[in-house]
């Protein structure tokens, strides 16, 4: 377990390091992979997400994240809105917030459970791929912390 988050911790220090001043580019949409750890359920996930701009600042943000937990299995869907802070030495930072829809089957219980995100990160908007790495609450009856890093490709042409 302790070599888990170590894995995930390095990873999301290293894809946090490599965030650099950015360029206004969320004016396209972008998908990409994401690892993480959530600190409450002492798992690591694998997931995806998919930015879409909604306007000058905002973004649609939805994510899905699957939990290695034994037994049974563990899906984490989140329906959220991102805001990029304004002004090139603060572009590279998001928060937002939305909703989180936990999945449990054999794992605890057989059930789902709506709750509320509330999240910040850092992303590079360098070029065509974007390293993220962002810190989540996740506010329910089972509330809980997870980070998560990964990569955003730039859809459509660059």
């Amino acid at each position: 377990m302790m070599s888990r988050l170590r894995l995930a911790l390095v990873t999301a220090v290293l894809a946090g390091s490599m965030a650099g001043v950015a360029e206004a580019q969320t004016n396209r949409a972008h998908l990409g992979p994401r690892i993480g750890y959530n600190f409450d359920v002492e798992e690591i996930a694998l997931g995806a997400q998919f930015s879409a701009p909604l306007g000058d600042r905002f973004e649609f943000y939805p994510s899905l994240d699957y939990y290695f937990v034994d037994p049974g299995s563990l899906w984490g869907f989140n329906l959220d809105l991102k805001y990029r802070f304004s002004g090139e030495s603060l572009d590279w930072a998001y928060i937002g917030g939305g909703l989180n829809i936990l999945t449990a089957d054999g794992y605890g219980a057989d059930d789902s459970e709506a709750g509320l995100n509330l999240f910040f990160g850092i992303e590079s908007l360098k070029g065509w791929v974007h390293p993220f790495g962002e810190g989540r609450a996740i506010l329910s009856d089972n509330s809980s912390f997870q980070i998560a890093a990964g990569l955003n490709f730039t859809l459509g042409q660059h």
